[in-house]
């Protein structure tokens, strides 16, 4: 046994001061050799990974990268081989168009690795577009048209739903409803129908699908996977089998192909997404897979529900916090229209101040408010002037980007009239409105934002013409709902407590 310590110990020193060796080399590396050493950043962000992973991992990733570029400008390097960008240009010349012959800079993998390759989201570039053309006749104005006595309906559910709750209680104070249930309820409705030929009845049932809980029960897991997977991506499986991690991933999958499956057995034509994948060909005669239309399918779910319901939660927060903006939309609504049965998807988008009120809310409240990274191209390029090598990975963050002093005067107020202002000498003459891209750009931005603009004025305007809404009275909770919330790649919202009162 002796004998056995003697030698054990000798090689398990020698096996920790290697790996110290190892460790203190890398850090001295990415820190004085490391092509990226030139630009600034926290030295401790620059020498590990560990930094930026654990701030994901706490949900506070949004107020920590949007201080580091507060104090260290528009470009900050968050990782050994990680840049974040605030600079407007960083859209274009990162995720823009590329001429013929020009690579892409593709999709961090860690960021994606939840999505099925088959989904627009991961896919690769060819495959991207193809899809893309599938889908693109599905969001044109004459499908829109198509779909608007669906989306209406389901409108007008929403409405009746919340009068009944209204004129159940009489004593004239007005009710206090959690908006961002009702917004979820309904989006979810809206677009499982354009989605899986049927709704997920929501609204009917005034609760939440399995499915649909499902997807909020994910966004917390998935963004500790994806910490995990940027250190040890094998371990990802084992704690997937361990804990019970990405489970509702998984049965959102199932679901998702069931329905798919009832869809595709209808035999009568709706206008929907379903019909648009189905149906579409490219030049050379080829259609999707099956698992290709599942696949997006289930993302076009997620990204036209939530990130919508987020929207319409935040726009209402700002709404009845700011008195002088609740009027002025009243004014321009109650001009506009005679009576709600005038508004559509197409006359709403004729209020111009309620639209600029939506853009003020993008802009402070992204719902997407991640960085949700690419990585630079084969030989590298220029981005925001400066040269990057290839395999970085380039972060921007819509919450940084759109509360930066560099972009927008005063950013963090709320002041709708900044998107109106056409005066070159007026206060906000030099705001960099090109900053705020809920969207994105370029030819993988969102294939949804004609829609997703039309839906959001079309609800709010529903909302605002029978409803006055205000702020329960002595609710501390309601006037702090931005205060402190936590998100991943989407927010984790609490209840959004709004008083109703029929106009």
């Amino acid at each position: 046994m002796a004998i056995l310590d003697i030698t054990t110990v000798p090689l398990y020193f020698s096996f920790c001061a290697l790996s110290f060796f190892l460790l203190l080399s890398n850090v001295i590396y990415n820190l004085y050799f490391h092509p990226l050493r030139h630009y600034p950043g926290p030295s401790l962000w620059a020498a590990s990974s560990l930094p930026y992973t654990f701030s994901f991992a706490s949900g506070r990733s949004v107020s920590h990268i949007s201080a580091l570029h507060d104090k260290y400008g528009h470009i900050v390097r968050v990782g050994p081989n990680r840049l974040s960008y605030t600079h407007p240009d960083a859209w274009r010349d990162i995720r823009g168009h590329r001429k013929s012959g020009q690579g892409e800079n593709g999709k961090e993998v860690d960021g994606f690795f939840f999505f099925s390759r088959h989904s627009m989201l991961a896919a690769n570039r060819e495959d991207h577009s193809r899809a893309r053309r599938a889908l693109a006749h599905a969001f044109s104005a004459k499908a829109m048209q198509a779909q608007q006595d669906l989306i209406v309906g389901y409108v007008d559910l929403f409405i009746t739903r919340l009068m009944e709750l209204v004129s159940d209680k009489h004593d004239g104070n007005g009710t206090t409803v959690d908006v961002v249930k009702w917004f979820n309820w309904t989006t979810f409705d809206i677009i499982g129908d354009l989605s899986f030929g049927a709704p997920f009845d929501c609204l009917q049932t005034s609760s939440y699908h399995p499915w649909v809980t499902t997807v909020f029960n994910s966004i917390t897991q998935f963004g500790y996977l994806m910490a995990v997977q940027r250190h040890a991506p094998m371990l990802v499986t084992t704690l997937r089998t361990v804990t019970g991690l990405g489970k509702p991933q998984q049965e959102q999958a199932k679901y998702a192909e069931e329905l798919i499956k009832k869809r595709l057995e209808l035999t009568t034509s709706r206008s929907d997404f379903v019909d648009a994948l189905t149906t579409a060909k490219t030049e050379e005669g080829v259609t999707l897979t099956k698992t290709e239309i599942v696949q997006n399918m289930r993302l076009l779910v997620l990204a036209g529900s939530e990130t919508t319901a987020t929207a319409l939660s935040a726009t209402t927060y700002f709404i009845v916090t700011h008195p002088d903006v609740r009027r002025n939309l009243a004014r321009e609504l109650y001009g506009c229209f005679n009576n709600e049965s005038e508004m559509n998807l197409f006359s709403v988008q004729r209020l111009r101040y309620m639209l600029a009120v939506i853009e003020e809310s993008l802009r402070c409240f992204p719902p997407v408010p991640a960085g949700h990274p690419r990585v630079m191209q084969r030989g590298g390029d220029m981005i925001c002037g400066r040269f990057v090598p290839e395999g970085t990975s380039l972060d921007i963050w819509p919450w940084a980007m759109n509360h930066s002093s560099k972009n927008f005067t005063s950013p963090n107020e709320f002041i709708p009239d900044r998107w109106l202002e056409t005066d070159k000498n007026g206060r906000f003459a030099n705001d960099r409105r090109d900053a705020s891209q809920p969207f994105s750009v370029g030819p993988r931005n969102c294939i949804g934002k004609n829609l997703a603009y039309a839906e959001l004025q079309l609800i709010l305007a529903r909302l605002l013409y029978n409803f006055d809404i205000s702020l329960p009275d002595q609710n501390d909770d309601t006037k702090q709902w931005l205060t402190g919330m936590k998100s991943y790649n989407l927010w984790i919202k609490p209840p959004l407590n709004i008083t109703l009162s029929p106009t």
